[in-house]
């Protein structure tokens, strides 16, 4: 273990014993609010520190074995070679527990998201793939038993979606998805190519997670536009013959979003509210983490939208990820909504490059 790290257990086990005592203390039993701060704090560090305590308990019974493999009984030397054994391998999977409970956590992780598709170069083929894109993330979360809904969309003459935004709500929906933002490109022989050539396509996704409260995002109405207008739909008994779509123009920053999802404009007006919202917390964010960027290479992309981050190559069956060089033959799988093997990766190379992060830290 790294002493920068073993320092800040170190610390982390003091603070614990500290909070320990001011729990039990009648003066902050009676203040009710600090009561629940001090134990607030205690929860949330106790998983390190028990974690830690093993761990040195497990040094302690490991500095034992090594003496007793010296003793001059063979079969004393035996039995103590493996307790070795078994102590080495609990040292290091402790060890690794230990590091990724000091990872720092997304307050951002639990929150639901707003997905946001949009076809980008390839015309009609690329509407077709952010229908496709839509389709597999909508498949994704199915098998997550989280739920989708459609807040805006503007389909493409020939099928998909010019721009399609969702909302999806479910445990740790932005923790699993906040890595799809990007350019995502598609290489397969359209349907309309008559000679079957290749062409390349792509879209570009984003990713936002939902501000809970209100009052986390400040808007000043008066820099708010409020336009309304009829819904677009296909026509027949249920078209919309009422202005309850709701377009919403945030002047400061020039961001604009459309709902009209719901048939009440006050409903359509909550959660184009919801979405500027995201999307301004959302423009904030990125320009902290451009700043960011310059000075520490994220292993897994920065999110930009202009960043390829990933192809799917239908031809050949396989679907690559760029920043972490992962290439999987099983794109049928992939678009059919099994993305874990892809997630799963980006969140284990993400937590690496945290534990890097957190050593160099320590050690400067």
């Amino acid at each position: 273990m790294k002493a920068s790290l073993k320092a800040k257990l170190d610390q982390l086990l003091e603070r614990y014993d500290d909070l320990a005592a001011l729990l039990s203390d009648s003066d902050t039993i009676a203040d009710q609010e600090t009561f629940r701060n001090y134990s607030k704090e205690y929860a949330e560090i106790e998983p390190v520190v028990l974690c830690y305590r093993s761990y040195e308990q497990t040094q302690a019974e490991l500095a034992e074995a090594q003496l007793l493999a010296r003793d001059a009984d063979p079969d004393i030397r035996a039995m103590a070679e493996d307790e070795l054994e078994s102590l080495h391998e609990n040292i290091d999977r402790l060890d690794g527990e230990l590091q990724t409970l000091l990872l720092p956590s997304d307050p951002m992780d639990s929150h639901n998201v707003f997905l946001e598709i949009r076809a980008g170069t390839g015309g009609d083929e690329a509407a077709i793939f952010a229908g496709d894109l839509f389709r597999m993330y909508q498949r994704f979360a199915e098998s997550k038993h989280w739920k989708t809904e459609i807040l805006n969309e503007r389909g493409g003459e020939h099928g998909g979606y010019k721009e399609i935004v969702s909302r999806i709500e479910g445990k740790n929906v932005f923790a699993l998805l906040k890595f799809e933002s990007g350019a995502h490109r598609v290489q397969r022989v359209p349907q309309t190519e008559s000679q079957g050539r290749i062409h390349t396509s792509a879209c570009t996704v984003a990713v936002m997670p939902e501000v809970e409260a209100l009052d986390e995002v400040e808007i000043n109405r008066g820099d708010l536009r409020v336009d309304t207008f009829r819904a677009s739909g296909a026509g027949g008994q249920h078209i919309n013959k009422t202005d309850s779509a709701v377009r919403l123009t945030h002047l400061p920053t020039g961001i604009v979003v459309e709902c009209q999802d719901e048939r009440s404009q006050h409903k359509n007006k909550a959660r184009a509210m919801s979405l500027l919202q995201a999307k301004i917390m959302t423009q904030a964010q990125q320009q902290q983490d451009d700043i960011q960027a310059a000075t520490r290479r994220n292993l897994v992309g920065s999110g930009d939208r202009s960043e390829k981050i990933r192809t799917y190559n239908f031809p050949d069956g396989r679907v690559t990820d760029h920043r972490i060089n992962l290439t999987l033959h099983r794109l049928a799988q992939t678009m059919a909504g099994d993305l874990s093997p892809i997630v799963d990766q980006l969140v284990q190379e993400h937590q690496a490059d945290l534990l890097s992060a957190l050593g160099t830290d320590g050690d400067a």
